[in-house]
């Protein structure tokens, strides 16, 4: 089990087996996260760490998100997004851009029935026109032919940018001729537009910033941030983060008196 900054690294209050802990959590009179947001880093670290390519990483960190969106709806989780690629990942090395490219093309070509099976439906935030065309219409193919299910929804943020979803989200409501908005009408305007915020937000590989993510909808996210690389992180990490998340005080600018009655 990895621990997570901040939090205490004495003994833990819940059980430390991935059975155990989601029973625990199941059990809990806490709320299950119904939007759980992660930032997955560590993924070249984690590949670099074994003498592997960077790739060889990203590839094990497709594993993992398998692994969540396949426990998120058993445990009650109604939404999972994930930092797929961000705008700004265009600047890495051409190799790395394009090997990710064809990694997203194969996961999402190998992953849509099950997907379909499940009930999960997928949802892309970020721009695709400047994606290639491979990936650019497996994902519009695939959300589509998942725009029904209800189990899950598994958003993947591709191409995205919290900065520019906010200023896009301004030049819609200009052309739009709207004179006036306030907080809720604006988010009809985001690439999120129709989802809840995130309740929890997991960063992985020990960094301390959201990287451009989620900038507008993140407010009031409980976040978490582990040592380990994407790659690692467990069920076991899940379940500990969500045991954790059931027992802070989400306040939301009110006391903690106000809060308990």
């Amino acid at each position: 089990m990895t621990s997570f900054r901040g939090n205490s690294t004495g003994k833990k209050p819940y059980p430390d087996d991935e059975v155990g802990l989601k029973e625990f959590i199941l059990s809990s009179k806490g709320q299950i996260p119904q939007h759980i947001a992660f930032i997955m880093d560590g993924n070249g670290r984690w590949a670099h760490k074994r003498a592997l390519p960077r790739i060889a990483g990203h590839r094990q960190g497709v594993k993992t998100v398998r692994r969540m969106v396949e426990a998120g709806p058993e445990i009650g989780v109604k939404v999972m997004t994930f930092y797929t690629f961000s705008a700004e990942n265009w600047k890495r090395p051409h190799l790395e851009v394009s090997a990710l490219m064809e990694l997203l093309l194969h996961s999402i070509n190998q992953e849509l029935e099950d997907l379909k099976r499940n009930e999960v439906s997928l949802r892309v935030i970020g721009s695709l026109d400047a994606l290639p065309q491979g990936p650019r219409e497996a994902l519009k193919r695939a959300i589509v032919e998942t725009a029904d299910n209800k189990r899950l929804i598994l958003v993947l943020a591709i191409n995205y940018s919290g900065r520019n979803d906010i200023v896009q989200a301004v030049n819609r409501i200009i052309t739009s001729g709207v004179k006036s908005v306030d907080e809720e009408s604006f988010e009809e305007y985001l690439d999120t537009a129709g989802l809840p915020h995130p309740d929890l937000l997991i960063r992985t590989s020990g960094e301390f910033r959201l990287s451009n993510f989620l900038l507008y909808e993140v407010a009031y996210s409980e976040i978490m941030v582990t040592d380990g690389f994407w790659p690692d992180f467990s069920l076991l990490d899940l379940y500990e983060a969500i045991a954790i998340y059931q027992n802070r005080e989400r306040r939301f600018g009110r006391t903690s008196e106000q809060v308990s009655k």
